[in-house]
């Protein structure tokens, strides 16, 4: 069970409810001892009111502790709530509450617990001051009987004989929560409003790799070649005569050259040929989307010449 701060399940919650009730003084119902002042309300994910948040003040040296609107009364006209049946003794028992805690089933059966032991006890006699309404949203008469049995299960019955954390309803606590109807008949008219949500939904991915592909390249190298050219010719002394002491015949005389010519050297290198950068930009549009919507409206019915005051 989820329970949430008034103004967190409803920011327009005084549109819907009208009257402020939080700041209002709270009082013993038996004493009319002030007990301290309502912090805030909790409620479920239905919206009913489950605990006034009781800001206890000098009386428990500021300790915070929760109410259930079954123990509650209201008085508008005063700005007062009555704590029915409230002590001192059940506030020092009470676990202290604080914005930041998370109130979950062990937390509330905690609280529970006091208030079961009070009913069971000591049972409230005493009603509510005259010109007090009950409870801001579920107020009941105490039930003598333990508060937690359920149908069919009787008060020296273990207490998990009725319910556990997963079968547990307010109405197992039904005089803690519910309202008193004789007292306080209220009707509440509804209406319903868009509430527009946003939330995040994967709708693909992109994946961005490289991979190698082959192709086959062509270059033109010139190079240079070598060769060698043997010319004979003719002298212009081919008809003289050699002097007779010239060495004219050498035997094995030869003349050497070199030969060279350029071979193409070709080599493939990496060089980085372009940079890809992967970034993810948000683009912003506008969704419209429309619903039908319900409101209730009030219908009064008259029989006979009753005097109605219809205050807007």
């Amino acid at each position: 069970m989820v329970l949430y701060k008034l103004e967190d399940f409803d920011p327009n919650y005084r549109d819907t409810f009208g009257d402020e009730i939080k700041g209002y003084d709270v009082y013993a119902d038996r004493t009319d001892e002030k007990i301290g002042s309502v912090k805030n309300i909790l409620v479920d994910e239905s919206g009913h009111f489950r605990y006034l948040v009781v800001d206890t003040g000098f009386w428990i040296f500021g300790k915070q502790v929760l109410l259930p609107v079954g123990r509650s009364s209201i008085d508008h006209n005063s700005r007062h709530i009555y704590a029915l049946g409230f002590t001192k003794d059940q506030a020092e028992n009470l676990p202290e509450f604080n914005d930041s805690l998370r109130v979950d089933y062990d937390y509330e059966e905690r609280v529970r617990g006091v208030y079961r032991t009070s009913a069971t006890e000591t049972p409230v006699q005493k009603s509510a001051p005259v010109g007090a309404s009950p409870s801001v949203e579920a107020s009941a008469p105490l039930d003598p009987a333990p508060a937690y049995a359920a149908p069919g299960v009787t008060s020296n019955q273990p207490r998990n004989a009725s319910y556990n954390r997963d079968t547990y309803t307010y109405q197992h606590d039904s005089s803690l929560y519910d309202m008193n109807e004789q007292d306080h008949q209220t009707l509440k008219l509804y209406q319903e409003r868009l509430i527009a949500n946003k939330k995040r939904v994967k709708t693909g991915e992109v994946t961005v790799g490289k991979h190698v592909e082959t192709e086959t390249a062509r270059v033109s190298v010139p190079v240079e070649k070598e060769r060698v050219i043997v010319e004979r010719t003719t002298p212009q002394d081919a008809k003289t005569v050699v002097s007779p002491g010239a060495n004219a015949f050498h035997e094995g005389e030869v003349a050497r050259m070199e030969v060279y010519e350029e071979t193409a050297d070709v080599q493939k290198k990496a060089f980085v040929r372009e940079e890809v950068n992967v970034r993810k930009e948000v683009t912003q549009e506008t969704v419209n989307t429309q619903e039908q919507l319900r409101r209730e409206e009030l219908d009064v019915d008259t029989d006979g010449k009753p005097i109605v005051d219809k205050k807007v």
